[in-house]
C-alpha cells in the first residue's frame, strides 16, 4: 500500500531539520541535523547530530542557532551520519517547517556524498500555517508560542523538530475534526513539492 493511502495513525512521519553555515545549499552546508519518527502517539527513533561542515561557520549564523566552530571540530562529517538519517526515512512521510529549505540542504549534502535523497512525500508546517491559519507570523517559534507550545533553544534542530511535531499534531487534529483520514488527505490540505 502507498503512503498516501495509510491512515494518519498507521503512516510513519519523520519530522526533519537543519542547521546550516548560510542560506543557499549552493554555498552552505548543514552543520546540524536532527529527525524524530513517530507513528501516531509512538516514537519510533530520534536522530540528533552535530556535523562538521568542512567549512567555517559564520558569526552571524552561530549568531542564530549557536553553533560555534568548536562545537563541530570532532564532529562527524554528513556522510557518516547520512545512511542513518536515509534509514528513519524509509516508508515515512518528511514533515518540516519550511520544507523548501530543508531539503534543498539535505539534497545537495547526500548528493556530495553520492547519495540519493529518497523520494517520499513532504509535507511543510509553513505552507500549511498559511493556509489555514491566521497567525500573527508564521515563523516555526512564533507559531509554537500562540499554541502555547514550547520554544525553548528555538533554532537549534532537535528543539526545531519537537516543535514542529506538536505544531502538526494541532493541524492534524483539526483535519480529523473536518474529515481527514489518510495521509492524502492531509496532502490535499497543503502538500509541499520541494
Amino acid at each position: 500500500m502507498s503512503i498516501e493511502k495509510l491512515k494518519i495513525e498507521d503512516a510513519v512521519f519523520t519530522y526533519i531539520d537543519v542547521e546550516t553555515t548560510g542560506l543557499s545549499p549552493r554555498t552552505a552546508r548543514v552543520c546540524e541535523v536532527a529527525a524524530i519518527s513517530f507513528m501516531g502517539a509512538q516514537r519510533l527513533g530520534t536522530l540528533a547530530e552535530l556535523v562538521n561542515p568542512g567549512c567555517p561557520i559564520p558569526a552571524q549564523c552561530t549568531g542564530v542557532h549557536g553553533i560555534t566552530n568548536e562545537m563541530v571540530e570532532n564532529s562527524p562529517a554528513f556522510g557518516a551520519v547520512a545512511p542513518r538519517l536515509l534509514a528513519m526515512l524509509e516508508n515515512s512521510v518528511i514533515v518540516a517547517h519550511n520544507a523548501a529549505f530543508d531539503m534543498g540542504f539535505l539534497r545537495m549534502e547526500f548528493e556530495a556524498v553520492g547519495l540519493k535523497f529518497p523520494d517520499r512525500p513532504v509535507l511543510d508546517t509553513l505552507a500549511l500555517a498559511r493556509k489555514g491559519w491566521k497567525f500573527k507570523s508564521n515563523r516555526l517559534g512564533n507559531i509554537a508560542a500562540e499554541l502555547n507550545i514550547p520554544n525553548e533553544n528555538w533554532h537549534r534542530a532537535l528543539s526545531d523538530v519537537e516543535m514542529t511535531r506538536k505544531i502538526f499534531d494541532y493541524f492534524v487534529a483539526a483535519f480529523k475534526n473536518s474529515g481527514a483520514v489518510s495521509v492524502k488527505d492531509i496532502m490535499e490540505r497543503g502538500l509541499k513539492v520541494c
